[in-house]
């Protein structure tokens, strides 16, 4: 009887502090990497994370399971030296990462399964940012010396055109709707419309001179250009490829991050260190939240299994926003200069590549693996598929599906989040329902 009486007075204590370990977030562990680590990106088939240093030629793979260094690349030919940290690509049909030496007018490729570098690309003079066009299998580097931005065979690694551009194109995106690139002439006021298919310039749209950073809203088919010197947004419609709203933002806006669930653009004011919240639909700002000190970088990072927003806020924190409520949950501690952000979806785990410490720090979601165990939902290597619409579930199969708390809800009932499929009593993909 005592015992009986222990084990659910445990459950219903363990029940009450659900939601509290649900949101909560801490600092896992720090890895020591070489200098200087700038770019991060994950490889969800082989659950690693990939590190570049900046002004050095290794890259350091982490293993996302254990947290530990197991390999130093050492890529002959290679100085990754960048400006911004987006241009670590990691390309999931051939499992490779690509990226730019900004001195040395290349694009090096590694091979993710060997964790070897298979070779280096000759592309314009100062590369500055790449961006993968996942429908044609290519990738595209902004040449900023030469005005130009070369387009590479990923099945070939080979350079299969040259695009004339503005002057100083810097930071590319690629809109998935339309199959179109987009890419920023600082010094020239315009965003060249590249169309995917051909490689050859649609259009280019004035939107005013210097700006940097570009960002895509899949929901509205939306392009978000950041005007550093000026302080606004100009929002180009992905389709018609004319500026349909220009939104005041925070001092020197440098980076954007996109949340698919709740359909807002997440705007990073470097000079002022604040985030602009801005709503998807309606082209405004909900909120302007202030996140660390100024004359901060603030790359950003949205983590979809529970809907926050990391963001390098400060020379040593990481903000943690809440997606729904728009509130700062937690403020964490990290290395110093937090520089660039990935998210591991199997574990749940944000890495920070500290750049003048040396090191990444792990932030840990208790939504994760740990999850599973709790909900009885194995999620492990499941990408991501997003729809609008109804859900077409297999015919002739026992499928359930299940939200984001484990919950089981009607298929024809689901509202616009994250969901699981369960088919014949296994987990087999992960949905988004965007509208």
């Amino acid at each position: 009887m005592v015992n009986k009486q222990k084990h659910v007075f445990l459950t219903a204590l363990f029940l009450s502090l659900l939601p509290l370990l649900l949101s909560a977030q801490w600092l896992e562990t720090t890895i020591d990497v070489s200098d200087f680590p700038y770019a991060l990106v994950w490889n969800s088939t082989n659950n690693k994370v990939y590190c570049a240093h900046d002004s050095t030629n290794v890259l350091t793979v982490i293993d996302g399971s254990t947290n530990s260094v197991i390999n130093n690349i050492i890529v002959p030919g290679a100085l990754f030296v960048t400006i911004i940290p987006y241009s670590l690509i990691w390309n999931f049909v051939n499992n490779k990462v690509y990226f730019h030496n900004y001195y040395g007018g290349t694009v090096s490729v590694i091979d993710c399964e060997a964790d070897t570098a298979i070779t280096n690309i000759t592309v314009g003079s100062y590369p500055w940012s790449l961006v993968w066009n996942s429908t044609d299998n290519k990738i595209y580097c902004a040449n900023s010396g030469s005005h130009t931005v070369t387009v590479i065979d990923c099945v070939g690694d080979t350079v299969v055109s040259t695009i004339a551009v503005g002057n100083f194109p810097i930071v590319l995106t690629w809109n998935a709707t339309n199959n179109k690139v987009y890419c920023t002439n600082y010094t020239s006021g315009t965003v060249s419309v590249i169309d995917g298919a051909g490689d050859s310039v649609i259009t280019s749209i004035p939107v005013g001179t210097y700006h940097a950073m570009l960002g895509w809203n899949s929901i509205e088919n939306k392009v978000y250009c950041a005007n550093f010197e000026n302080g606004y947004v100009s929002v180009i419609d992905g389709a018609g490829d004319s500026v349909i709203a220009t939104i005041p933002v925070g001092s020197h806006p440098d980076c954007f991050e996109f949340n698919l669930v709740n359909n807002k653009v997440y705007c990073g004011n470097t000079w002022d260190a604040t985030v602009s919240i801005i709503d998807g639909a309606g082209d405004s700002v909900i909120t302007t939240i202030p996140v660390g000190n100024e004359m901060c970088p603030l790359p950003t990072v949205w983590n979809s299994t529970n809907n926050k927003v990391y963001c390098a806020s400060d020379p040593n924190t990481v903000t943690v926003i809440d997606g729904a409520t728009d509130s700062v949950i937690t403020t964490i501690t990290v290395g110093v200069w937090p520089s660039g952000m990935a998210w591991n979806s199997i574990q749940n785990r944000i890495y920070v590549a500290n750049m003048l410490s040396s090191t990444v720090s792990v932030i840990r979601d208790v939504t994760g693996i740990e999850e599973e165990k709790v909900l009885g939902i194995s999620r492990n290597g499941l990408g991501a598929t997003i729809f609008s619409g109804p859900l077409l579930l297999p015919e002739g199969k026992n499928c359930k599906v299940f939200d984001i708390a484990g919950r089981l809800v009607e298929p024809d009932k689901i509202q616009p989040g994250i969901y699981f499929i369960e088919v014949d009593g296994v987990v087999t993909q992960k949905v988004v329902k965007v509208r």
